[in-house]
């Protein structure tokens, strides 16, 4: 018999783990799952309890095959897959495939890839986990079930391509609903008072807070122009008194690890990544990067969690280092962020953090991509940050009196940095801001009084951030989801992008109303977020998954049968564009495929001419007569080419202008940088530049 077999899910992840455990232990990968249900067919039989009925994945036959003769030459077999519910049923799956008896200590679990946390692992093998393995089952007949019963009648009723989910159709409700709310806004009136005013040649700015009554403060909101005339003839600009004092201290705490959620958030506010994108980045760190001097090794703990606990030496290790590096004052001995209200299962993972604190971004940056030193820098900060100690702000609240009328005006001073020393969100920087030393009694100089007119604003449209924050403080899907959830909206056309915010398309609008008509449920926050804990509650043994599943079909199969009988074929009708087809003279119409949006002609069948749709450009080729087009990657990334691609092989990353470079009249392109955007000719040898210009 030769060595002891290790099953993974990734490549990346075996190189890795082999390099720890030695020439005693070949590790081997299933890339991903190796069974599922099949894609032509439901794959459940509801008459027997929803039995799934599992098939070997395309094109894994090779893999099994692999798998089996490894485990025919090993003394004992390890299942490493991932630390979650699709880990566990992953594993659970292998277990079937190599006939491995389900009570067998085989499955091995860690939370991070290094060498300590892996030779640990393998001494303390355990059974699986069938609650998990139950859990995630659950969950992936009942997506089965929306989709397949919900996703053909859409097809029938509207067009083909078209798709239903627990998770996404959710989402779709909720920017169809922030839309509503923009479109319905009805702006109000209201307005503010800023006295400019100055002490002993100190300067400083109050706001009007309200009037009076009596001995007391009464808060008043100005809502037109005359409440504000009457407050502004009733000050006394020669008589501006400080009232009230109020002198205080206040405490800033670190933010705890990052989450899944929040660390997505992150990446997309400061690093401009996509959920997907910042997924994949977190993997490849997760899994092991070459660092020079070390080999492969894992540089974060594993990214699916909504837990903010780190392990207890986590926590001593990076108060030691903030006390070597800042000094002890930054350090309390680490923080604790571990969740007490929730259930050991919930919280088995730990938050995000670097594997090791002493490897510092700086330092192994010459191993890494820009993208992965970027988001690798931004989990190591924010892991640090969490460990060190409060920042503290000496703050004064001052009241002023004019005539009865009241300003406010409130200062602060960071006093000690603390976490900011590390960590600093670019959106909730908390600037000084000072006022002059006051005491009662004090007579102010008033330099202005200025009026402002507002009108509230309608809510911003979902980012791709805030649609996740919201999705999670709803308790809708989990950490894994997130990302796919947000690719299947965009890719079925449901909604589209513009600035980073989401707006629904006309298809979006239709197929969310025709799903808040017939299957509520399936849309309705509440019930999706109630179904998520029963999903959680599974996984923790307390409910039978059978039961779960049984009795969201039954209210679910009655208002299917409903929509088949009722609900009428909608007809959507094509955009039609301005090009004209050149083989039969009509103009060609928009349609959708599986590849995304297409030209074809209205003349179908009789005339079969397609096109792709191209962004075409007001700048020309410099190789050629052609016109440029904006093009897309197969890895989605935008390019500028030439129309006559292949005869013409121009090719730019950055958009061309059409103005020609003053100093070598060549094509000139729009550089952009999160400091500036500039003009720059495409010549090296020429290196004209226009800062500011776009």
């Amino acid at each position: 018999m030769q060595k002891n077999l290790v099953i993974v899910e990734s490549p990346a992840k075996a190189k890795t783990i082999e390099r720890f455990l030695g020439k005693n232990y070949k590790v081997v990968a299933s890339v991903g799952h190796i069974r599922d249900l099949p894609k032509s067919t439901l794959g459940i039989d509801i008459d027997k309890q929803f039995e799934p009925k599992y098939i070997t994945i395309r094109g894994k036959g090779p893999v099994i095959k692999e798998l089996k003769n490894e485990a025919k030459k090993s003394n004992k077999i390890f299942l490493a897959t991932d630390p979650d519910r699709e880990g566990e049923a992953i594993s659970w799956h292998l277990a079937y495939i190599l006939g491995i008896d389900e009570n067998d200590k085989v499955r091995v679990e860690f939370n991070e890839i290094t060498k300590d946390a892996i030779t640990t692992a393998i001494k303390k093998p355990r059974k699986l986990n069938i609650s998990l393995v139950d859990a995630q089952q659950a969950r992936r007949i009942l997506d089965r079930l929306v989709g397949y019963k919900i996703s053909p009648l859409l097809w029938r009723k509207i067009r083909k391509g078209l798709s239903a989910g627990r998770v996404q159709s959710v989402a779709v409700k909720l920017i169809c609903d922030r839309e509503n709310e923009i479109q319905n806004f009805i702006p109000e009136e209201y307005w503010s008072i800023k006295a400019n005013l100055e002490k002993d040649k100190e300067k400083f700015e109050a706001s009007f807070y309200g009037e009076n009554s009596g001995d007391k403060e009464k808060k008043l909101d100005l809502k037109n122009k005359s409440e504000v005339d009457r407050i502004l003839n009733k000050i006394d600009l020669e008589n501006f008194v400080v009232t009230n004092v109020k002198k205080g201290t206040k405490r800033r705490n670190p933010y705890p690890p990052y989450t899944t959620s929040t660390m997505q958030q992150d990446a997309s506010k400061k690093l401009g990544f996509t959920t997907k994108k910042t997924m994949i980045i977190a993997q490849q760190l997760y899994e092991g990067i070459d660092i020079k001097g070390e080999g492969s090794v894992g540089l974060i703990t594993y990214m699916r969690t909504d837990s903010t606990r780190v392990s207890k030496e986590a926590i001593q290790s990076a108060a030691l280092f903030v006390k070597e590096s800042y000094g002890d004052k930054y350090t309390n001995g680490g923080n604790d962020y571990t969740n007490k209200s929730k259930k050991d299962s919930q919280d088995a993972h730990e938050g995000i953090r670097p594997t090791d604190i002493l490897r510092t971004p700086i330092s192994i940056k010459d191993s890494l991509s820009q993208d992965q030193f970027k988001l690798y820098k931004m989990i190591w900060e924010r892991f640090l940050g969490s460990q060190m100690t409060p920042a503290i702000y000496n703050t004064i609240s001052v009241t002023i009196n004019s005539n009865d009328v009241l300003f406010k005006s409130n200062g602060s001073k960071l006093m000690f940095d603390g976490f900011l020393k590390i960590y600093i969100t670019s959106d909730e920087e908390e600037k000084d801001m000072q006022i002059p030393l006051l005491d009662i009694g004090d007579k102010l100089i008033v330099n202005g009084i200025k009026p402002n007119q507002h009108f509230t604003q309608p809510p911003g449209r979902y980012t791709e951030a805030s649609l996740i924050k919201v999705l999670e403080e709803l308790g809708i899907g989990r950490p894994s989801t997130f990302a796919p959830t947000i690719a299947t909206i965009l890719s079925r056309d449901y909604v589209n992008l513009d600035k980073k915010s989401f707006i629904p398309t006309e298809l979006g609008i239709l197929v969310n109303e025709l799903l808040i008509e017939y299957f509520k449920d399936i849309v309705n926050e509440e019930f999706t977020a109630e179904l998520e804990e029963k999903l959680d509650e599974i996984a923790e043994g307390d409910l039978p998954w059978v039961k779960v599943v049984e009795d969201f079909y039954k209210d679910f199969a009655v208002v299917l049968k409903k929509a088949e009988e009722e609900i009428e074929e909608i007809e959507i009708k094509d955009e039609v564009s301005d090009v004209i087809c050149e083989k039969c003279g009509k103009n060609m119409v928009v349609k959708h495929g599986r590849f995304g949006k297409f030209l074809a002609c209205p003349g179908y069948p009789e005339c079969k001419n397609t096109k792709a749709i191209v962004d075409e450009l007001d700048v020309k080729c410099p190789k050629c007569d052609g016109n440029l087009v904006k093009r897309r990657s197969k890895k989605g990334r935008y390019f500028y080419g030439c129309s006559n691609y292949p005869k013409c092989d121009f090719v730019s990353w950055d958009e061309p202008v059409k103005e020609k470079c003053p100093q070598c009249k060549g094509i000139m392109v729009i550089k952009r940088t999160k400091k500036e955007n500039k003009i720059k000719c495409i010549n090296k040898d020429c290196g004209y530049t226009e800062i500011g210009k776009v």
